[in-house]
Formats: C-alpha cells, sequence, structure tokens
C-alpha cells in the first residue's frame, strides 16, 4: 500500500513496488517524484525523516534534517543578509525570509541514497527512473498544488530560474491543469541514478553552504521514541527533534481519559482539546521550531515492511542550486527554527523540527502515520493515534473531523455535534471552519491490514498493489 500527497508521488512509489522493490524503494522513488509534483513543499535541497519498521521487527529513524551550514565560512551567518517577503493568506500578510543566507546544509538527497543504499534492494537507476520522466516530460500541477503555489508566488518570482520553472511565457504563474516541465532536474536525477553524480557539490548551493559542511552532514540513524498508548505502542520519532515528544506528551495526558470514537463525545472531546492546550506550554521547555511547507507519504511492502516519510523545504529561499533545477530551502531563516534568535546557531548543529512520522503497533496490525502541517503536526498525530487505538480504520481516522490549539483559540473543523461544540465553547474560544482545510495537515495513512488512508485536506492519493512482478 501506498499513501501520499500527489497522484505522481504514489504513482512513482506504486511502480516501483510493482516492479519487485521493497518499500525503502518505494519511499525514495516516492519521495524523488514529490521534488518534482509536490515542488512547493519538498526538494532535494530540504530535509526529513522516516520511521521504519522493517519485517525482521526492528524499528529505526532516519534523520535526514538539515543542518546549519558556515563550518569553514570566512564570516558568521549575518541575518541582516535574509530578504523578508510578505506573503498574503486571506485577511493576514506575513513575512518569511529567504534569499542566499537561508539556504540550510540539505539532506533529503543524500538522506534518500543512504537510506537505499542501506535497506533498498532494486537499482537504483529503477528507483530514480519515476522522477527522472515526471521531471523531463512533465507534471500536471493539481489543484492543492497550485493553491500553495500561489501563496509562495512572491518567493517563487524573485530569481530567473523561478520565473522559468513556475511562470509561463505571459509571466503568469502556472495554475491547476498546467504542466510544468524541469529538464535540468530530469538531467541531475538522471545522473544520480546512473552513478555520474553522488550529490550536490560545493559552490552549487550558495550562501554559506560549503564543502566541509556537505563532507560533515550525515544521516543519523535512531532508536524510535516508543509511547505505549491505548493498548498499542508508537514509534515516532525521538530527540533532537520534538514533534514526537509534543505527541508523547500529549498521549500521556489522555492515558485515562474517555477513548475519541466519533464525533459526539463531549468528555471525549474536552479530554483532546486539554491536552492540546498543554502541548503549548510543554513545547517551550523543548525549543520552538516548524516547519511550514511539509508532505507525508507512507509505505508497506508484500514482506511488511513499514515506512513512514516526512519531508520538507521550508517556506522555499527563492533561490536555487545552480543549474540543477533544485529550489533551496529557507530553514535558516524560518524564525520558528531558531529560538535563539537568526544567527544564533552553531554551524553543523542539526537543526530541530516539529516533523514526527510514526508507526503504530495495535494487536490487529500496523500504521504507518505521520502529517505536514507545521506546529498542527503534533495535534493531527494526537488525533490519529487516538481514534486508531479505539478502533478507527485509517480512513475513518484521517475523515475524522480535527481540532488545534493555537495558542489562543481552538481552532475547530466541521463535523463534531452540538454537544462537543458547546462543550468546547464552555472552555476555551471557539473557532468553527467552514470546511475541512489544509490547515488542519496532511496524514496519508498506509495498514497493514489492507486500508489506506490518503488525507483529501492535501489531495491525498492511495494505492494498493496486489502483487509484485
Amino acid at each position: 500500500m501506498v499513501a501520499g500527497g500527489s497522484a505522481a508521488t504514489v504513482a512513482a512509489a506504486t511502480e516501483v513496488l510493482s516492479e519487485g522493490g521493497n518499500a525503502f524503494d518505494a519511499a525514495v522513488a516516492g519521495g524523488l517524484a514529490a521534488g518534482v509534483a509536490e515542488p512547493a513543499l519538498t526538494s532535494l535541497a530540504g530535509g526529513g525523516f522516516m520511521t521504519a519498521r522493517k519485517s525482521d521487527g526492528e524499528q529505526f529513524v532516519a534523520d535526514f534534517f538539515v543542518s546549519v551550514p558556515g563550518i569553514d565560512a570566512e564570516g558568521a551567518h549575518d541575518p541582516n543578509e535574509l530578504v523578508a517577503v510578505p506573503v498574503h493568506f486571506g485577511g493576514a500578510v506575513q513575512d518569511f525570509h529567504v534569499g542566499a543566507a537561508s539556504v540550510a546544509v540539505p539532506g533529503c538527497l543524500p538522506g534518500y541514497l543512504a537510506v537505499h543504499e542501506r535497506h533498498g534492494r532494486m537499482e537504483l537507476a529503477r528507483v530514480v527512473a519515476p522522477a527522472v520522466r515526471l521531471a523531463r516530460s512533465g507534471v500536471e500541477i493539481d489543484r492543492w498544488q497550485a493553491h500553495v503555489l500561489t501563496l509562495l508566488e512572491p518567493i517563487l518570482a524573485r530569481n530567473p530560474e523561478g520565473r522559468e520553472l513556475f511562470f509561463d511565457d505571459t509571466g503568469t504563474l502556472l495554475g491547476a491543469g498546467s504542466r510544468m516541465v524541469n529538464p535540468a532536474l530530469a538531467q541531475f536525477l538522471d545522473d544520480i541514478g546512473a552513478g555520474a553524480r553522488h550529490g550536490f557539490r560545493a559552490g552549487e548551493l550558495g550562501g554559506q553552504v560549503t564543502g566541509a559542511d556537505l563532507e560533515s552532514w550525515s544521516v543519523e540513524w535512531r532508536e524510535p521514541l516508543q509511547v505505549p498508548h491505548g493498548g498499542g505502542l508508537l514509534a515516532i520519532n525521538p530527540a533532537p527533534s520534538f514533534g514526537g515528544r509534543l505527541v508523547a506528551h500529549a498521549l500521556e495526558q489522555l492515558a485515562d481519559a474517555p477513548r475519541l470514537t466519533g464525533v459526539d463525545g463531549p468528555d471525549a472531546a474536552l479530554a483532546l482539546a486539554g491536552a492540546l492546550e498543554s502541548l503549548h506550554g510543554y513545547r517551550s521547555t523543548l525549543g520552538e521550531g516548524t516547519s511550514r511547507g511539509t508532505t507525508h507519504m507512507g509505505v508497506i511492502d508484500h514482506d511488511g515492511n513499514t515506512v513512514a516519510l516526512t519531508t520538507s523545504n521550508g517556506s522555499c529561499s527563492g533561490e536555487f542550486a545552480s543549474g540543477l533545477g533544485v529550489q533551496l530551502n529557507n530553514m535558516m531563516g524560518e524564525s520558528d527554527l531558531h529560538p535563539g534568535g537568526f544567527g544564533s546557531a552553531t554551524p553543523g548543529q542539526r537543526i530541530g523540527s516539529m516533523m514526527a512520522p510514526g508507526i503504530l503497533t495495535l494487536p490487529e496490525g500496523h500504521v504507518a502515520l505521520g502529517s505536514g502541517g507545521s506546529e498542527r503536526i503534533r495535534s493531527t498525530i494526537t488525533q490519529l493515534v487516538e481514534r486508531l487505538s479505539a478502533g478507527a480504520t485509517a480512513d475513518e481516522a484521517v475523515r475524522a473531523p480535527r481540532i488545534h490549539w493555537d495558542g489562543s483559540t481552538m481552532q475547530v473543523e466541521p463535523g463534531w455535534s452540538g454537544g462537543v461544540l458547546d462543550a468546547l465553547s464552555s472552555r476555551w474560544p471557539v473557532n468553527v471552519w467552514q470546511g475541512r482545510d489544509l490547515y488542519f495537515g496532511g496524514a496519508h495513512l498506509v495498514a497493514d491490514d489492507g486500508r489506506v488512508g490518503p488525507d483529501p485536506r492535501r489531495g491525498g492519493v492511495g494505492a494498493t498493489v496486489t502483487a509484485a512482478t
């Protein structure tokens, strides 16, 4: 089974599974394809995490998030070189910090290659091939990706590379139904698959990213944080990232609470809301950090290998790897990732993240879960685990309405009963949204009972491969 954030991403992973690849081959193929098909959310120059359970029961986390550049740079990171770009969200305007100074040492590409080398079984060229075809022949932009591109338009238009990739000949941003081609990225991926390239080179990434930064970066293989809950066991991204620890804290608060089933249990909803509210203060004890542009996918293969993969390119930097068609991350310009202020982090230091892919083991089997959605990731995963451990299927858990405490207001999706809304309103300011929204995350679940749970909030797609050829 495969579930992910776009049809092209899922098709790439499904193709590899159908040709005999395992879950790790498929996840890498899907991650590479997402860098083509979901370009405002992830990139080969972004960062991410994989939580996996192998068929023999071994579990691990591959941390391939970004790190602080400048190990042998001539000067320290200068926050004044960050470029503030106003981005309009309906009635609100927020400055995003982008440009060359915002680029951190990338992790996705070397992370994918390391995962494939250690756990894949298919030749790399075959794993890379679907993404090469997508970049060369073009991928149709769906309405979900078009929406994110529209939000980031001022960033995407900053440089000639972005204008050539994301805008048509009249200077109009590509919209839903448009075909986006990226021949430079196709060639780069082709070279990777053929062994002619093994990653980025010094001088291709700009900013403060140096050769020493690239050489010193490596995947961190970690033991998952193990969180018992409701008769199940959640293996999730551990420290130094904090998304998993926040989920663990929320689940601890809910250990003896009424179970979250359906949409009409006021006591269960109040307990959930209280646990989510508690995370706002607990988060400050761990250090802050979010990544705005994030995508997730899950894969389970025929042997029972289970993979949850979450990646991000931040808000995108508007900068591109020279001649490669790869947009760079802006993690050095994400204020939430640097609680000590811009320029305070030490070169070589791994940056923290909210991303928290996980594997939930229940008496009836395993579920690969995770979500995009910045600080809503912790709320989404907590609610998924609550519902799954109470007996919901993957699809039921994903489609159920969600809530999130934003620090001042309980944000509530429609679909809860009147009794739940009354109970929440008696304790907190409540804002009930008009419809389901990508604000509440994008959780694409797969379960080894054969069910998939792609999230309609972010155009999720699910697929099942009945047999490998």
